[in-house]
């Protein structure tokens, strides 16, 4: 199995694979016109982005899923668990390929309606939260600190003990893997935003599951962070690719899962704050605009917008918000210690 200290090299090929297929996307996209069309209630600055090509996010999951199932089949890792984790992010991916499909062929920014969008993510939550559910596997076990008590219990940090939610574990899971998946949309705002936060939120995961004897799970999540790194040498600022709602979905999507079988949503969270903040940015804002009457308590939302507007390259909003990972990283990894 992958050590600590062989991790990055592991990274390295899928990192490789993605760049390539990245690049390789990005002029067939543009021939075939899938390109980006920007709100036009967003940063004026972002109206120059319009026309370039979306939905490379393809590329990441593709790269995520060929090099997990390739990574299970070399180490002998490949089993049900990591299977039905990749065929999750694939259907959150699908989620959003649907989006910028209809973005792509329409011409607009609407793409498919919120509540399309938001049927399609409870279903598949559902379905996933009922196989976690019922299914026992070797997720149950929480490496150094504790035994899950049965499917339907989560860990929680600091107390060091699971909590068994009973039948309402199924909601939960519909919870934490459509407000992820949300939040990484959301946050998909800036060049090089989402895939270099993911990148290391990843890393985190990654190291997680080595450290709690999760081997399987680990692979998924060096894969998924070398897809996000390789796309980002094509997203950095001045992108030539967007990753679009088929990505960012994508990731939300397999976060979350992977989170839910090591019983690691919480830690997840922390570890994942700038995604939680964009999405608490939004919801803030709706509420305080209702509340004051048209006054807006962000100058824009998501979050990201709000530190672009006030006066700041979005590739300084980006850099500190990766900085800002990094260290939310290590407040998790101090909650994952015994």
């Amino acid at each position: 199995m992958i050590t600590l200290s062989r991790m990055f090299i592991f990274i390295a090929i899928p990192a490789v694979v993605a760049a390539i297929l990245t690049g390789l996307m990005i002029p067939f996209l543009k021939k075939h016109q899938f390109k980006q069309f920007v709100r036009e209630v967003g940063p004026q600055s972002h109206l120059s982005k319009t026309g370039t090509p979306s939905m490379g996010g393809i590329a990441t999951a593709a790269t995520t899923i060929v090099v997990s199932i390739g990574y299970g089949l070399w180490l002998g890792a490949l089993n049900i668990s990591m299977v039905v984790v990749l065929l999750t992010g694939l259907l959150f991916g699908l989620i959003g390929f649907i989006d910028d499909y209809e973005k792509a062929i329409k011409k607009n920014n609407k793409g498919i309606s919120p509540k399309q969008k938001i049927v399609m993510q409870v279903a598949f939550s559902l379905a996933f939260g009922l196989w976690a559910y019922f299914h026992s596997g070797d997720y149950m076990i929480l490496g150094a600190f504790a035994e899950a008590e049965s499917n339907s219990a989560i860990w929680i940090p600091l107390w060091g003990q699971t909590l068994d939610l009973g039948i309402f574990y199924i909601p939960w899971v519909m919870f934490v893997m459509v407000a992820f998946s949300n939040s990484v949309n959301l946050t998909d705002g800036l060049d090089g935003l989402a895939s270099g936060v993911t990148t290391f939120v990843a890393i985190f995961m990654a190291v997680l599951a080595m450290t709690w004897g999760y081997g399987d799970y680990s692979l998924i999540m060096i894969a998924l962070a070398g897809a996000c790194l390789g796309f980002l040498v094509f997203n950095r600022f001045p992108a030539k690719i967007f990753m679009g709602d088929t990505g960012s979905m994508m990731l939300g999507g397999m976060l979350a899962a992977t989170a839910i079988m090591m019983k690691a949503e919480i830690i997840l969270a922390v570890a994942g704050l700038v995604y939680v903040f964009e999405a608490l940015s939004v919801i803030l804002q709706v509420v305080y605009f209702k509340k004051t009457g048209g006054k807006r308590l962000f100058k824009m939302a998501p979050l990201h917008h709000h530190f672009e507007l006030s006066g700041l390259h979005e590739t300084r909003v980006v850099i500190m918000f990766m900085a800002a990972t990094v260290v939310f990283c290590g407040v998790a990894y101090l909650l994952m210690m015994p």
